[in-house]
């Protein structure tokens, strides 16, 4: 009998939705803040996929895990490198929605 969660399939239909869900919130969200937490989706849906391949497919385990904490590290220097730049624009424009920062244009 094989259950749900011993399946590679499983883990890749997650990885795929939580991918899929942050591509989508890339596109629709107007807000800085919106966009990086969809950010750390995508990233979050590759490192799944990352897992689920090393710990089904990989005959050495630990290189998924290895690329799982280089995509960590590069998640938070990602979001603490988005958030010094949302503050320094909330403090020049004092809005973080994409559409009023028309003036960023070059």
């Amino acid at each position: 009998m094989l259950t749900l969660s011993g399946q590679l399939n499983t883990y890749l239909v997650i990885g795929a939705i939580l991918f899929g869900f942050g591509i989508f919130g890339l596109v629709r969200r107007p807000s800085l803040i919106g966009m990086l937490i969809a950010a750390e989706l995508v990233l979050s849906g590759a490192s799944i996929n990352f897992m689920a391949f090393n710990h089904f497919l990989a005959p050495d385990p630990t290189v998924g895990q290895i690329f799982t904490l280089f995509i960590m590290a590069i998640a938070a220097a990602e979001a603490a490198i988005a958030m010094s730049i949302v503050i320094a624009v909330y403090r020049n424009y004092k809005s973080i929605e994409t559409d009023d920062l028309t003036e960023l244009k070059g």
